[in-house]
């Protein structure tokens, strides 16, 4: 390693192939160079990508090999954990797709390792990294809309055709609030540096042993909080931030590019309007860069396990909130 970082991934899931590949690909100073599957099929895609990839047969190769400096891991929710303290003991740094655990006290033994070993650990919360959300913080806490009254977000999509998907099956950590209430939940907490009191209220559905919907309450200091999450809606995304001096919108908060263009309107009386957009940012991209410079440079990396933890507390707070899962 000289000055860039040459990264494995951990298996050819899809996500993987669609997203964090071509991210790892476009990112400056860093290179995809090694995947690890038994599947020629799945690897083709990765090959016609980067051509000079190095593709091992199994995960314990890849992380045995000198050519791999940090490991990307797109693995079922449940193995999270142990292959990312897998890659650290192998000397790996190593960015785990959220969630990397399915309980705020598993995050302990990884953060463990990662100050023992002195690399890089990080859960994959790419939202952070788009320079939107940045700019919302800005806003917030520059005091633009005056005191926060209410957080009001919502996130759905519909998977209940997609029966042997691992969101819909519990053994592989699955629901929607471990997929996707990090997105309702941890953007609250970063825009606003709160931490939640008490969950108020939680309405919940369950089918198969895992959450499918959900509508939370919660009280944070300064704020009312209202999310709802879903794997069984249409798809939607929004986020308003309501204060007693002007509202800020978000659209497409948390697939910026994907689900729609990234934009930002800050609503104040009079009928001012304010509108920021931010075309072709690839929030993937900006994660794997700011990843990268925080292994060259000793950068402060954005998004530490510490807040990632939080968001998972948070989710606890829900569930405990809501009871035995059913179904």
């Amino acid at each position: 390693m000289v000055n860039h970082i040459r990264w494995g991934i951990l298996g050819a899931a899809n996500f993987a192939r669609e997203h964090m590949a071509p991210a790892i690909h476009l990112a400056g100073r860093g290179t995809l160079a090694a995947l690890a599957t038994s599947s020629a099929d799945k690897a083709a895609p990765f090959r016609a990508l980067a051509p000079d990839l190095q593709v091992f047969d199994s995960y314990d190769a890849l992380l045995a090999s000198d050519a791999v400096d940090a490991v990307y891991v797109p693995l079922p929710n449940h193995l999270h954990v142990e292959w990312a303290e897998k890659a650290l003991r192998a000397g790996k740094h190593v960015l785990v797709e959220k969630p990397l655990a399915m309980k705020a006290g598993e995050f302990d033994s990884v953060m463990a390792l990662r100050d023992k070993t002195g690399l890089l650990a990080a859960e994959a919360y790419m939202v952070v990294h788009h320079p939107r959300w940045h700019k919302v913080r800005e806003l917030v806490q520059g005091g633009e809309i005056g005191e926060i009254v209410l957080w009001d977000t919502v996130f759905s999509y519909d998977n209940r055709a997609d029966t042997g998907n691992i969101r819909n099956k519990p053994e592989t950590g699955g629901g929607a609030l471990p997929d996707i209430g990090v997105y309702t939940y941890g953007t609250a907490r970063y825009v606003t540096g709160e931490e939640p009191e008490e969950i108020l209220s939680t309405a919940m559905r369950w089918e198969n042993g895992v959450d499918v919907w959900s509508h939370v309450t919660a009280r944070f200091p300064s704020f009312h909080f209202s999310g709802i999450n879903s794997m069984r809606m249409a798809g939607r995304q929004y986020v308003a931030v309501q204060g007693d001096k002007g509202v800020i919108t978000v659209k497409a908060p948390f697939n910026a590019g994907v689900f729609d263009q990234a934009e930002l309107t800050l609503d104040r009386p009079g009928m001012e309007r304010v509108t920021w957009r931010w075309p072709g940012v690839n929030h993937y991209v900006c994660q794997v860069e700011n990843f990268n410079a925080s292994v060259l440079d000793g950068a402060a990396y954005p998004c530490p396990l510490e807040f990632s933890r939080g968001t998972q507390a948070m989710i606890d707070m829900v569930f405990a909130k809501a009871g035995p899962a059913e179904g």
